[in-house]
């Protein structure tokens, strides 16, 4: 993802839960995604739809995170 996306999406982000700690970075050796974190506990991932421009986020959660 080009740095303007990745600012877009950070703004995003924190704006829509309403969290400045929640960080959108750059994947190291992949261009077509990024990374989303709280501080620095990663949450999931952001893919953008090459096709019709959109994003998705992928998170996973972990039974062991629940209990």
């Amino acid at each position: 993802m080009k740095p303007d996306e990745i600012r877009k999406l950070d703004a995003y982000f924190k704006r829509v839960f309403q969290n400045p700690k929640l960080q959108v970075k750059a994947r190291p050796r992949k261009d077509d995604s990024a990374e989303v974190y709280v501080g620095d506990e990663f949450l999931g991932i952001v893919f953008k739809d090459e096709d019709d421009g959109d994003y998705n986020f992928s998170m996973a959660i972990l039974d062991i995170d629940l209990a």
